[in-house]
C-alpha cells in the first residue's frame, strides 16, 4: 500500500506544483490588472465607471492586457524616443529620495541578470565550499570590480552559492578563479540538481579541464 501511494504522488506532485505556480502567476497578473482598472476608475469620470468594472468578470483579460502591455513597453523602449525617455525616468527616479536607492539597486540587478549581454548566472561551476573537501554548484556573477578588485590578489571570479531547496537564498563568494572547476551541465539542469537535493543529476558528460589543466602557463 505504501509503495503505491508514494508511486502515485510522486504522480501528481510535480503537476499539482505547476499548476499552482501557474495559477499564482496568473493571479499576479490578474491582481495587477485590478489595481490598474482601480487607478482608472478613480481618475476617470463616473460614466466609465460601469464599463470598466465590467472588464474585471472577464476570464483571463488581466492576463492577456499585462502580456500585451509588456510587448508594447518592450516595442517602445527598444527604439530611440524609448531609450531616450527611459532616461529621462531614470533620472527623475534618481532625484527622490529612498526611492533612488531602492529603483537604482533593482535596476542594477535586474539588468545585469537579463541582459543579454552579460554574462551573470549563465555558467555553472563546482566551488569548495564551506570547507575543503567539500564541494558545492555555485553560479558564475561576474568579476569584482571597483576597490575591491583592488584588494584582492590576482584574478578573481564573483560566484552565487544557492541554498538548497530554495535557490533565492544563499551566498555570494568572490574565488580565485583556479579553484573553481567549470561544469558542462546547463544553468536549468544545475538548478534541478540543487532544488532536488542531488536526486535529479543530468546526465553525465566528459567534465572540462580545470582552470589549471587548460592553461599550463597560468602561475599557480
Amino acid at each position: 500500500m505504501k509503495k503505491y501511494l508514494l508511486a502515485g504522488l510522486l504522480t501528481w506532485l510535480p503537476l499539482a506544483i505547476t499548476v499552482w505556480v501557474l495559477l499564482w502567476v496568473l493571479g499576479m497578473m490578474d491582481g495587477l490588472f485590478a489595481a490598474v482598472l482601480s487607478v482608472a476608475q478613480a481618475l476617470l469620470p463616473h460614466g466609465a465607471y460601469d464599463s470598466l468594472e465590467r472588464l474585471r468578470g472577464i476570464p483571463g483579460l488581466g492576463v492577456v492586457t499585462m502580456v500585451f502591455l509588456l510587448v508594447v513597453t518592450g516595442v517602445f523602449v527598444t527604439n530611440i524616443f524609448g531609450q531616450w525617455w527611459v532616461r529621462q525616468w531614470d533620472a527623475l527616479l534618481n532625484r527622490i529620495p529612498i526611492v533612488k536607492s531602492i529603483y537604482s539597486s533593482v535596476k542594477q540587478v535586474s539588468d545585469t541578470l537579463f541582459s543579454s549581454n552579460g554574462n551573470a548566472f549563465r555558467e555553472a561551476v563546482l566551488v569548495e565550499y564551506p570547507r575543503a573537501g567539500a564541494w558545492t554548484i555555485a553560479f558564475v556573477t561576474g568579476t569584482p570590480g571597483g576597490e575591491v578588485a583592488g584588494q584582492l590578489p590576482g584574478e578573481h571570479v564573483g560566484v552565487y552559492v544557492p541554498t538548497t531547496p530554495n535557490p533565492t537564498s544563499g551566498f555570494f563568494l568572490m574565488l580565485p578563479r583556479s579553484a573553481l572547476r567549470p561544469l558542462q551541465m546547463s544553468v536549468d539542469e544545475a538548478l534541478k540538481y540543487i532544488i532536488s537535493m542531488g536526486v535529479v543529476a543530468p546526465p553525465a558528460e566528459a567534465p572540462l579541464p580545470r582552470p589549471e589543466e587548460a592553461d599550463p602557463n597560468r602561475a599557480g
